[in-house]
């Protein structure tokens, strides 16, 4: 824009409105009292004021007898009136002191004038504290004195009695109109205090009274201070025409205008006080070219720089800091390099917030080679960078993906002490989240905490879901605990994700906690939290609680989805429950509720379960009709089904369609079908099955080779088990312990105790726990073949290993002793184990030996290994 000289400026052009003003109160309804006339009021008896002259002109102290003897015939308008008459003969100090007296020993209610003598005596003689204490106290209204007005307009019944008292006698200052501004500007601010300072303003201008020009810029300054720039401008154009403003006046409307968004206006007010004869000293430049800059019109503001150099202003750093930080913001780095030079050359050295605004600039441009020679030049000069230097590299790396660079950055910044912003924290969290390195993450997120810093939602809900997911459900809890003491508020979405994960990794008991503390902490659950925690209960077979959350729900109008039915459906076919989840699903749909393949994979999961294959399969072929695409759980469950069964031709006929529709076989698919063909004795067709997994991509889990060597070993094939057994092992899939109880008890069954001893021992070196089961199955064996001792040796091997010998394990013993006729023996184990069934058939060792023949099954011991699998 071209500067030109404004030889008149209309006050109209300056403002946004006519700044020609009438009074307008805070208080509706009040209007103020005209101009007061003063008038003498009637004095006191001549004797008693003699006294109150005598008592009230002492220097030394206050007279509390004579005063009491005064007191008793005094009035508040009787006394009014003679300090109106005798303000000038009275001592301040004895006047205060009769005042208070008369006020807590009398309850004596003193008019609002008789305060405001009091006031303009005290100013005078310079007692300004007092002044301020009783001002303050007559706003608040803590004085015994009766105001005309209610409500908030005795501001300026104080206003006018202090004008009164003032004005009654000609002479005097404004110094109780300043205090009277300053006390309401000041010590009033939540209660509109600057707004009634500005009232009371208009007010007294209205009468021609005005503050000194020191208050008048005080206020305008709080004006400015408290963003309320139109009342800064309203105020300099009353002010004008009482008060000669100078050149903090004409700066500070200047700065109102730039805060403002009007640059031009704070231009033109510019060259008005130029008229006026004030010259602009650096400050008034400054001001108008941060204005510019801050506004992105950086041209006029160099024109500016331009301008003050020709006038004899020298730029100062905060000139040279402004243009380039606007230079920066409009990722005009050569003109801000240009002003960087001239800065330097002209003698200037930049400091650390020249240095960091280049910094910020070049690392949000993506510059962040630049950004790191500028920090270089900064340390290079002796500038040391501080934490906002550290914090604009920091985001700069990671808006630039460059994470690995960030966190070694951020190490640094953390054992240097250095404060980190919050933002920086959570991106650095972030990417260590995503790449599971929770540890680090967490650790991170503890650092934040100790600084008070509070991590942001997303991080934190992507972080507590990926500690449960780790099984690291105690570190997971400990950090929400940690936030909830620190008074960090949660959302609801991250106690879901807490909720979600301990529900997922089975730590129920710790979800209904948080559950429960959310309740506690008037965190609302809302329909998430609800499913996640009835999905839990569901899971684990406490569907009844499931319900019990159902209700709960309604009761907080969170009605139940289709996710919420599917939760209760999927716990019920579970338990085999499945006509009361055909009879709650025909409940939901009466809410409108569709079943998805969720709901039908449920269903069908529970009709097999229930060895109701033939409503299993009509369900399914129901999905089409439904015109649901089953997907490959739905698929999964129905040949499970099947192969659990033995019908292996349904099973491969459903297999078949799967993969005639383009649904890819998983390795559960696989791991059922091979479970199936073991269970009808096809061993080489399960083999195949195994090798066509590995053909087609699959790696077969430890599930799949542990249930083909138990097919191999309950044919009593144990170089064919062995050897998928070191198959397994050379294609890195470690066995578990449930792989070496099959094998010892395909061994036990040959009467290979050796083998199967041996197989003990590896399992235990090669770090698998042996449990109850594995140690039953051996024990049995060892007793089936008569060898008592080795069987008692193993239970006392059981007990080292602290394992507590169960039923089935005192059974096999005294099974064995029975078979080889250690009756006595026998009983006395049935005995000191009170294994009742057994001791009702210990008297004739015929009866027990039969009984024991009879209900003693050796494959009971395996049926947890078989069901596993």
């Amino acid at each position: 824009m071209e500067f030109r000289r404004i030889g008149s400026v209309n006050p109209n052009l300056l403002f946004s409105r006519s700044l020609t003003f009438t009074l307008s109160l805070s208080c509706a309804g009040w209007q103020p009292p005209p101009q007061p006339h003063f008038q003498l009021p009637e004095q006191p008896p001549k004797d008693l004021v003699d006294a109150l002259r005598v008592i009230l002109s002492n220097p030394s102290s206050l007279d509390t007898s004579k005063s009491e003897q005064a007191l008793v015939r005094l009035t508040p308008d009787a006394f009014d009136g003679f300090l109106v008459s005798a303000r000038r003969f009275v001592h301040p100090k004895t006047t205060l002191s009769f005042f208070s007296f008369a006020s807590d020993r009398f309850d004596f209610r003193f008019t609002l004038r008789s305060y405001s003598v009091l006031i303009h005596v005290l100013l005078s003689a310079g007692l300004v504290p007092p002044a301020r204490l009783l001002l303050i106290r007559l706003i608040d209204k803590k004085m015994p004195v009766c105001f005309k007005y209610s409500n908030n307009a005795h501001h300026f019944e104080i206003a006018e009695s202090l004008a009164g008292s003032f004005m009654g006698h000609g002479a005097g200052s404004s110094k109780a109109f300043d205090l009277l501004l300053h006390v309401l500007a000041t010590q009033f601010t939540s209660t509109g205090g600057l707004q009634y300072a500005f009232d009371v303003f208009r007010y007294l201008a209205d009468r021609g009274l005005y503050p000194s020009l020191k208050t008048c810029n005080f206020l305008l300054h709080s004006f400015v201070s408290s963003n309320e720039l139109e009342n800064c401008g309203k105020f300099f154009e009353i002010m004008r025409r009482g008060v000669k403003p100078d050149i903090f006046s004409f700066s500070t409307v200047m700065n109102a205008f730039c805060k403002g968004g009007k640059p031009e206006c704070a231009l033109e007010l510019f060259l008005e006080m130029e008229e006026l004869g004030i010259k602009p000293n650096v400050v008034v430049y400054n001001t108008l070219i941060h204005g510019f800059c801050k506004h992105g019109k950086l041209d006029e503001a160099f024109r500016l720089k331009e301008m003050m150099v020709r006038k004899g202003v020298s730029p100062s750093q905060v000139t040279y800091g402004a243009l380039i930080n606007g230079f920066v913001k409009l990722e005009r780095f050569s003109d801000a390099d240009s002003i960087l030079k001239e800065m330097i050359k002209k003698g200037m050295s930049p400091n650390v917030v020249v240095y960091n605004t280049l910094i910020d600039g070049y690392c949000k441009a993506g510059n962040f080679m630049a950004a790191t020679e500028v920090r270089n030049e900064m340390v290079s000069k002796g500038i040391e960078p501080n934490s906002i230097t550290y914090n604009s590299l920091l985001k700069g790396l990671c808006l630039m993906g460059q994470m690995e660079e960030a966190r070694l950055l951020l190490e640094h910044m953390v054992s240097s002490n250095v404060r980190v912003n919050p933002g920086a924290f959570s991106s650095v969290i972030h990417w260590h989240c995503t790449k599971s390195e929770l540890d680090y993450a967490l650790r991170l997120v503890k650092e934040m905490m100790l600084r008070n810093f509070k991590p942001n939602d997303a991080v934190m809900t992507m972080l507590l879901s990926g500690l449960c997911k780790s099984n690291k459900y105690e570190e997971a809890m400990e950090i929400w605990t940690k936030m909830s003491d620190k008074g960090f508020k949660v959302n609801t979405a991250t106690c879901n994700a807490l909720v979600h994960g301990l529900c997922l990794s089975e730590h129920l008991d710790e979800a209904v906690k948080v559950f429960t503390e959310m309740l506690e902490k008037g965190i609302s659950p809302d329909r998430i939290t609800y499913n996640t925690l009835i999905s839990g209960y569901c899971r684990s077979g406490k569907v009844e609680e499931g319900f019990k959350l159902v209700e709960d729900m309604r009761k907080c109008v969170q009605h139940p989805d289709l996710v919420t039915y599917g939760a209760l459906i999927h716990g019920l076919c579970n338990l085999g429950r499945v006509e009361e989840a055909v009879s709650l699903w025909h409940e939901s749909k009466k809410e409108g509720l569709v079943a998805d393949a969720y709901v039908f994979a449920s269903f069908i999961a529970g009709f097999c379960k229930v060895k109701k294959l033939k409503e299993a399969k009509n369900l399914f072929e129901e999905l089409s009709a439904q015109k649901i695409e089953p997907n490959v759980v739905v698929y999964n469950t129905l040949i499970d089904g099947f192969c659990k069964d033995g019908n292996m031709t349904e099973a491969l006929g459903i297999f078949d369609d799967m993969r005639s529709k383009g649904i890819l076989p998983t390795v559960r698919t696989y791991s059922s079908l091979i479970r199936g063909m073991c269970i009808t004795c096809q061993m080489e067709e399960a083999k195949k099955f195994l090798d066509n997994m590995k053909l087609e991509g699959l790696l077969p889990n430890v599930v799949c080779y542990t249930t083909l060597i138990n097919g191999y070993s309950k044919l009593g094939k144990m170089d064919e088990a062995i050897s998928v057994f070191n198959e397994m092992s050379e294609n890195g899939v470690l066995p578990n312990k449930i792989t070496y109880t099959v094998l010892i008890d395909g061994y036990c069954k040959l009467g290979n105790l050796t083998e199967a001893a041996k197989l003990l021992s590896k399992m235990i070196e090669n770090g698998n726990e042996p449990d109850v089961v594995t140690y039953n199955t051996l024990a049995h064996g060892f007793c089936k073949e008569g060898k008592m001792d080795e069987a008692f040796k193993l239970c006392d091997q059981m007990t080292q290993r602290g394992l507590v010998l169960d039923e089935a394990t005192y059974t096999i013993l005294v099974h064995g002793l029975t078979r080889i006729g250690r009756f006595k023996e026998a009983r006395l184990v049935s005995e000191r184990h009170n294994l009742l069934d057994i001791q009702e058939h210990s008297d004739d060792p015929a009866d027990l030996h039969h009984w024991m023949k009879e209900r003693f099954n050796p494959d009971m011991l395996v049926d947890a290994v078989k069901d596993s699998l």
